[in-house]
């Protein structure tokens, strides 16, 4: 697949200037939609330069630092639906099941899996771990919320944990749902467009549906667990 030129990605902000036109013409907040917009530009930019540079690089040490990196911040964004709900311990806690959710399953896959040789080739695990923290992420954020909030309307641990785990996987199983019906997701579509085969662009959609619910739902019970045990010795 040819490079896109870049007056053509400037095109393809064509339909996002007429959201930000509806949101002036309803007097909503525009300036939310401006600096969304010119963050996604910048950081993905910088990040696409990064990249270039981290991929040429072989170092073990580095990828490291940057899945660490990746992690810190996954558990810092996933308890942001809290606000001021967050008790203490919270942090370590998010961090604790994300990074066991999200670790064992990206390094089962890339062994048992992938293969990948080196353990730590950048452009293949930093892209995977990407997807998985991500995943996880999501859904310990809205399992998180959730929690919360059946605790403060007065249910009891272990039912707030029940509801919670529901709540925080349903996006999860509506896009197993919907893949292959609804929705081509990025990955396969990528794939695609850059020639691969269907069939082989669907093998690794596959393996990434798999590892993003494994991840996601074992970060999130995992979170849920800690979380609904210090409820527990709190009551009691």
């Amino acid at each position: 697949m040819n490079t896109i030129p870049v007056v053509n990605v400037l095109f393809a902000f064509v339909p996002v200037i007429l959201v930000l036109v509806i949101m002036f013409r309803w007097s909503l907040n525009v300036s939310d939609g401006f600096v969304a917009l010119a963050r996604m530009l910048i950081q993905l930019t910088l990040i696409g330069y990064a990249l270039t540079w981290i991929f040429s690089i072989d170092s073990s040490a580095l990828v490291l630092g940057i899945l660490s990196g990746m992690l810190l911040i996954a558990s810092s964004i996933a308890l942001k639906p809290l606000g001021k709900d967050k008790i203490k311990g919270d942090y370590t806690r998010a961090l604790i099941a994300i990074t066991f959710g999200g670790g064992v399953t990206l390094i089962f896959i890339t062994y048992f899996v992938l293969n990948i040789d080196p353990w730590y080739k950048a452009n293949t695990l930093i892209p995977l771990a990407g997807m998985i923290f991500a995943s996880a992420m999501n859904t310990v954020s809205v399992a998180a919320e959730r929690f919360a909030m059946e605790i403060k309307q007065g249910m009891e641990s272990v039912n707030a944990r029940n509801h919670a785990f529901k709540a925080g996987l349903i996006p999860i199983f509506n896009s197993l749902l919907a893949v292959g019906l609804v929705s081509l997701p990025g990955m396969m579509t990528g794939q695609i467009l850059s020639g691969v085969s269907p069939l082989i662009a669907v093998r690794y959609q596959i393996v990434v549906m798999c590892m993003i619910t494994g991840a996601a739902g074992m970060a999130t019970a995992l979170y849920l667990f800690l979380v609904t045990h210090k409820n527990v010795r709190k009551v009691s």
